[in-house]
């Protein structure tokens, strides 16, 4: 018998993701990074090959004009000792960065082995009902995929608030990540009422959306714990390409939320249901600058009187 065909189907690998749902010290980085320390060699005895944590985990959230005092540089290298803890681990964190030119920014750095390999800014900073995080740091500007070898591949880390913007978890999608890492300090809304109830409710429809529009997994790392009378209610979750729940942490308690992504799950969910591939990111551009161009009264093709593309020529009115 002659030897068999060779195989092109890609491998079938699992991965194992761990959130650590945590309740950081407020302003107390030191003591901040021994917690996750603790947390990390945990995720790293079951199998992690990615452990997050969560918004500002070394820090606490309601820092107000404590953001100066506990800044540190992403090149920090209390960070890499962090990873060093965990070697070949990915580690997603949480943290008020002081950049080179003395801006905060509340940022998560993606770390391995001691080396920072992604950074993400904070894109939408909330300023409405209890937030006011915009008079304390400012936005990023940039939104990216990363690049973190196989098996996942590429990761879109994210910050909390920027889930709440479609176009944040679509461009990252659209970027080659098959794995949406948001980190969060979500507060509860009057915690175990009614409206509490519904406000969970309403992350947990988003990240559903956003997993099967967008065909990618989630990994949603929520704090827990309190803060001058304000409560988070963690919950995070892990959910695959096609929205189904993997793992799931409880509410308001600190937990390892541990589970496994297979590969094949996102390539079969992307044959089955193409819609990256069919998006049309050209239609969309120049629609977003026609849109653009006419909020802001500035002139273009889009202009009244301006002549008509060769699209748009042929197209019926209404």
């Amino acid at each position: 018998m002659g030897r068999p065909a060779p195989s092109h189907t890609p491998e079938r690998v699992r991965y194992t993701v761990a959130l650590a749902q945590l309740a950081p010290r407020l302003g107390e980085v030191d003591a901040n990074l021994e917690l996750a320390a603790g947390w990390l060699r945990r995720a790293v005895a079951e199998g992690a090959q990615l452990t997050a944590f969560p918004e500002l985990a070394l820090t606490g959230y309601l820092l107000s004009d404590l953001v100066p005092e506990v800044a540190i540089s992403a090149a920090d290298p209390r960070l890499a000792e962090l990873s060093r803890l965990a070697p070949g681990t990915l580690v997603a964190i949480g943290f008020v960065e002081e950049t080179d030119h003395h801006r905060y920014a509340n940022s998560a750095a993606l770390l391995r082995d001691g080396e920072l390999i992604g950074l993400h800014r904070k894109v939408f900073l909330p300023t409405y009902g209890l937030f006011d995080e915009g008079r304390f740091t400012r936005p990023g500007d940039r939104i990216r995929a990363i690049e973190v070898g196989e098996p996942m591949g590429r990761i879109g880390l994210s910050v909390c608030e920027d889930f709440w913007h479609a176009s944040l978890p679509m461009l990252q999608a659209q970027d080659g990540a098959s794995l949406l890492v948001n980190v969060a300090a979500g507060p509860a809304r009057a915690p175990g009422s009614a409206a509490g109830l519904r406000a969970i409710a309403g992350w947990h429809r988003m990240q559903d959306t956003y997993a099967l529009l967008g065909t990618v997994g989630i990994a949603f790392c929520n704090r827990v714990g309190n803060e001058e009378g304000l409560t988070f209610w963690g919950g995070s979750r892990l959910l695959g390409a096609d929205g189904s729940v993997l793992a799931e942490g409880p509410l308001y308690e600190e937990a390892l939320v541990v589970g496994a992504f297979e590969t094949d799950d996102v390539r079969m969910q992307r044959y089955q249901l193409p819609l990256l591939a069919d998006e049309r990111l050209e239609l969309v551009r120049r629609e977003i600058d026609r849109i653009i161009s006419e909020r802001a009264g500035l002139p273009g093709p889009w202009a009244p009187g301006a002549p008509e593309s060769p699209e748009s020529a042929d197209e019926p009115a209404g």
